[in-house]
C-alpha cells in the first residue's frame, strides 16, 4: 500500500507524517465545545451537578454513543447510514416481544439482536459495495423497508416488555454514576479508537475514505472494507436498540428515529469530516456528550417542545456549518 493511501489521518490530524502531530482547531474544538456546554448547563441548571443527574446523562450518552460508533465508521469511508434508527426500532420491537418481561428468553433476544444487525449490515454493505448504489440511497431504502417490517411485527400495537436482567444491566448504578450500559459503551469506544489508530484495517479504512480508487490500486479490497463497515454499523445500531429496550423497559414504534440525525451530528461535531477519510472516534466521544447535554439543557430551561426542537436544530446547524468550513480549510 502506498504512503498516500496507507497512512491514517485520525482525529483531524494533518498528513500523518512521522513528525510529532500538532493539535488543530478541528481536534480541539469538539472537546472545548463539550466543556462549554457542560459549564453552561451546570451554571444555569444546578440540579445537573448531582450524581443522579450525571448518571442519567451518562446513560443517554451510552445509547447514542454506541450507535455513533457505526455511524462514525460509515462517515469515515465517505458514506452514511440512514438506517440506524430503523434498526434500533426493529430491534426494540422484536426483543421486547421475545423477552415478554422474563429473563428466560434473554439468549434468544440477544441472538436476534445480532442477527438483525448482521443481516441489515450485509444488505447495506453489499448494495453499496457491489451494486454501486449510493450510500444515502441504499440506507434510506433500507430504512423504509425496516419501518414496514416493524409495522408487520407489531401490527401497529406496542407489545412486550424488557426482561429484568437487561433493565438492571442498563439502569442499575454502581460507583455512583456508572451502569453496565455506560461501561459497555466506553469499552467499545476505546476498542474502536485503538482499531482505527493501531491496526492495518484502520489504515485501510482511512485509505478508502480518502480515495477509493487509489486504495483499490494499492491493493486494498475496498468492497470488503465497505461491507465490513456497514456490518459493524448494523450491529452497533441493533445493540443500541437492545440497550434502548432495557432503558425504556418496553417497545415503542419509531423509538429509534431521533438517533439518525443525532448520531450524524455527534460524529461531525466530533471532528470527523463528512467527506470521509479524516477524523476518529476520540472526538465523537465529546460530540456525543455535546448532543446529550445540549438537548437536556434545552429541556430543563422550560422551552416548549416546539421551541426545544427549533433551538436544538438551529444550534446543531450552526455547529455543523462551523465544523464543515474548518475541515475544508484544514
Amino acid at each position: 500500500m502506498s504512503a498516500t493511501t496507507a497512512t491514517p489521518v485520525t482525529d483531524g490530524q494533518g498528513s500523518g507524517t512521522p513528525a510529532r502531530p500538532r493539535l488543530t482547531l478541528v481536534q480541539i474544538a469538539p472537546h472545548a465545545i463539550f466543556l462549554l456546554v457542560v459549564i453552561v448547563t451546570f451554571v444555569f441548571a444546578p440540579g445537573y451537578r448531582s450524581a443522579h443527574q450525571i448518571a442519567s446523562l451518562l446513560q443517554l450518552m451510552a445509547l447514542l454513543g454506541v450507535v455513533a460508533i457505526g455511524q462514525n465508521l460509515a462517515i469515515l469511508i465517505g458514506g452514511i447510514d440512514l438506517s440506524v434508527g430503523a434498526v434500533m426500532t426493529l430491534t426494540n420491537l422484536v426483543t421486547a416481544l421475545v423477552m415478554a418481561g422474563t429473563d428466560a428468553t434473554m439468549p434468544v433476544a440477544i441472538g436476534l439482536t445480532l442477527a438483525i444487525g448482521l443481516v441489515v449490515g450485509l444488505f447495506n454493505g453489499l448494495g453499496v459495495a457491489l451494486l454501486k448504489i449510493p450510500d444515502m440511497v441504499m440506507t434510506l431504502a433500507t430504512m423504509t423497508i425496516l419501518l414496514g417490517v416493524s409495522y408487520l411485527v407489531t401490527g401497529g400495537v406496542n407489545k412486550g416488555n424488557a426482561s429484568p436482567a437487561i433493565i438492571a444491566f442498563i439502569t442499575h448504578r454502581f460507583a455512583g454514576v456508572l451502569t453496565g450500559g455506560v461501561i459497555l459503551w466506553l469499552v467499545l469506544g476505546v476498542a474502536i479508537v485503538l482499531v482505527l489508530r493501531k491496526t492495518v484495517f484502520g489504515m485501510q479504512l482511512y485509505a478508502v475514505g480518502l480515495r477509493r480508487r487509489a486504495a483499490q490500486a494499492s491493493g486494498v479490497r475496498v468492497w470488503l472494507v465497505i461491507v465490513a463497515i456497514y456490518v459493524v454499523s448494523g450491529l452497533m445500531a441493533s445493540l443500541g436498540g437492545l440497550m434502548l429496550t432495557g432503558y425504556v423497559g418496553s417497545s415503542y414504534y419509531n423509538l429509534g428515529d431521533p438517533y439518525v440525525m443525532s448520531s450524524i451530528a455527534a460524529v461531525v461535531i466530533g471532528g470527523t469530516s463528512i467527506f470521509g477519510g479524516v477524523g476518529g472516534y476520540g472526538g465523537t466521544f465529546s460530540g456525543v456528550g455535546t448532543i446529550v447535554v445540549l438537548l437536556s439543557f434545552l429541556q430543563v430551561v422550560g422551552l416548549p417542545e416546539a421551541g426545544q426542537q427549533i433551538a436544538y436544530g438551529v444550534v446543531l446547524l450552526l455547529m455543523l456549518i462551523l465544523f464543515v468550513r474548518q475541515q475544508k480549510r484544514a
